[in-house]
């Protein structure tokens, strides 16, 4: 049943109108709304700085590094290889190292804390490669770590942290596997040139969005493949793409959002922030969580006007990022939204091949078929699913056994809803996808893809094969039957902000086949109604027009008596004069 406030609120929009008005300008003319200073600039951004005051303020082309580090005699090199640079950073950064152990950047591990799950790259499977699990070999090209070769690797050695991943400033270090792979699958990572490690020592500062992005962008195995709204793009986008990151916007680096204080960087899709009560709407005030409240506060919108304060009355609903995230997948570049595994493993001449059907918006043709992933579907300009979401992910781990009759499985869920005060409206991809699974468990599985052994499925196309070998070297039970079932996964929109004169208007979503028509459980102005409290208020209005009719017929008629009388009066006055 439909919650009895919000039918309340259906009559207070068709009755109270004057009363919102009259309680506006008394709010107004008591002082009880703050002033909104649209001129305020975010400071802060890396926490060690977030007690200067005044903000320091410098020309955007000054490098603001107090060190250069070419002239440093640790980094005059030779140096044979990254470990031998991180050796040399670490010497003057003394403390860098055993604070970047405890980063999920290299752990690869996280616990969540309200649903106890061991999470992290290490141990989950997704909905794109599948696993890591089993393939560190070619998944740590996107680990901070050199020599990452097994499960097994050794995450307390600090000479293994690539520094220069994250802090390179010249544009030419790039990773390789630290395994080698079949010859097929090998040779995109010929030719290359070789890394000037001298150069790259030399020419380090604080991460720009190329660092993050070398990693952040290309999750999934190509660029946008994975988030839908992080993609190469956003290391120099438009306004109209993203307004934060825009050169000719606010230029801010990741950093600004996802503040990083001794290695340790805000933000996590593992334990995300569906709402932000402690946003304090002054900006570099409480940077410690990745949420737009945390600048902007909850009151964003300005209150001097009706539609200012009626946009902050959705605020306790509706996340920020439903209204100014219009789509994802922005600026011509696709996001990956289906993929096939059950085509994988086709040959031709005993080789395989790949097939390029779609062309994207900047021009760039995408695979469409790939002998070693099997098929695929893109999208760009998508708009965004909404769903209630309370901010925690559950996940369909290794472990979990699942009814393959109740399709699709969700490779990780959440839970939400519109009387939840800790639940918003929030915009996600879906990725849709049919890949492997134990038949005779019910359960997921590791697959191992990436090897130069003879089980690796990109190389011998032989999945029970490369299923058996990934689940026996996991030391998980397989019972030697897969098949294939659906699954998908749900990605929370965060980036590419549009300007605000781009964001949603009002009919977009308060309409009958609106945005947020698959919502249910609450009324909603403009999308829902029911006919009897339609009928309802149209009675209303038609009384009060046949009252305010007959009100003004009968006082003309009874005005137009009381004329002719006093003309009659008036008459008969001259008569007897």
């Amino acid at each position: 049943m439909p919650d009895p406030f919000w039918m309340g609120d259906v009559m207070l929009h068709r009755l109270s109108a004057l009363a919102i008005c009259l309680g506006l300008c008394l709010a107004i003319a008591t002082g009880a709304m703050a002033a909104h200073d649209p001129g305020k600039a975010v400071s802060g951004g890396i926490d060690e700085y977030k007690n200067l005051s005044p903000a320091i303020t410098l020309p955007k082309s000054q490098n603001t590094s107090t060190t250069d580090h070419s002239r440093l005699k640790e980094l005059q090199g030779p140096f044979a290889d990254g470990p031998a640079v991180t050796k040399a950073c670490l010497s003057c950064h003394n403390k860098a190292g055993e604070q970047f152990l405890h980063s999920i950047h290299w752990k690869w591990q996280y616990r969540q804390p309200k649903t106890g799950q061991i999470l992290g790259k290490k141990t989950l499977i997704n909905n794109f490669c599948t696993n890591a699990r089993g393939n560190e070999g070619m998944c740590s090209q996107c680990h901070a770590a050199y020599n990452h070769k097994t499960y097994d690797f050794d995450y307390k050695n600090t000479a293994n942290i690539d520094c220069v991943v994250c802090h390179d400033q010249t544009g030419t270090y790039y990773r390789t596997p630290s395994t080698r792979g079949s010859p097929a699958c090998a040779v995109m990572f010929e030719g290359k040139t070789p890394i000037d490690w001298v150069k790259v020592a030399q020419n380090v500062g604080k991460p720009t969005r190329q660092n993050c992005g070398s990693c952040h962008f290309y999750g999934g195995g190509g660029d946008n493949v994975k988030h839908g709204d992080l993609s190469s793009v956003l290391t120099a986008p438009s306004r109209a793409v993203d307004i934060h990151m825009a050169a000719d916007g606010l230029n801010f680096p990741c950093q600004k959002c996802h503040v990083t204080g001794q290695h340790i960087t805000a933000g996590s899709r593992y334990q995300m922030l569906a709402v932000d009560p402690e946003g304090t709407g002054e900006p570099g005030e409480r940077r410690h969580a990745a949420s737009c409240a945390s600048c902007h506060g909850n009151q964003p919108h300005p209150v001097t006007s009706l539609k200012g304060i009626k946009l902050n009355g959705h605020v306790d609903r509706v996340a920020c990022e439903s209204c100014h995230i219009p789509e994802f997948a922005r600026g011509g570049v696709a996001t990956k939204t289906d993929w096939d595994w059950r085509s994988a493993g086709k040959l031709k001449n005993g080789e395989g091949y790949y097939i390029k059907g779609y062309t994207q918006g900047n021009g760039e043709h995408r695979k469409t078929y790939k002998s070693i992933k099997g098929s695929f579907k893109y999208a760009e300009n998508v708009k965004p699913v909404y769903k209630w979401f309370d901010g925690t992910m559950r996940y369909t781990t290794i472990d979990t056994r699942f009814d393959p009759a109740k399709t699709p499985i969700e490779i990780n869920s959440f839970k939400g809803a519109f009387d939840d005060p800790g639940s918003r409206i929030w915009p996600f991809k879906r990725m849709n996808t049919f890949q492997p699974y134990d038949k005779g468990n019910n359960t997921l599985v590791y697959t191992h893809l990436w090897g130069k052994d003879d089980a690796a499925f990109w190389g011998n196309y032989d999945m029970g094969k490369a299923i058996a070998f990934g689940m026996k070297q996991a030391g998980k039970p397989y019972s030697g039957e897969f098949g294939y079932i659906n699954t998908i996964s749900w990605w929370p929109i965060t980036h590419m902000v549009a300007p605000k004169d781009k964001a949603l208007a009002c009919s977009q979503c308060h309409a009958r086949n609106g945005r947020l028509a698959n919502l249910s459980g609450f009324y909603m102005p403009g999308r829902d109604g029911w006919k009897w409290l339609d009928w309802l208020g149209w009675l209303m209005i038609a009384g009060a027009f046949v009252v305010a009719l007959g009100h003004g017929t009968a006082r003309f008629i009874l005005c137009r008596k009381k004329a002719i009388a006093q003309c009659r009066d008036e008459e008969d006055k001259k008569c007897r004069e």
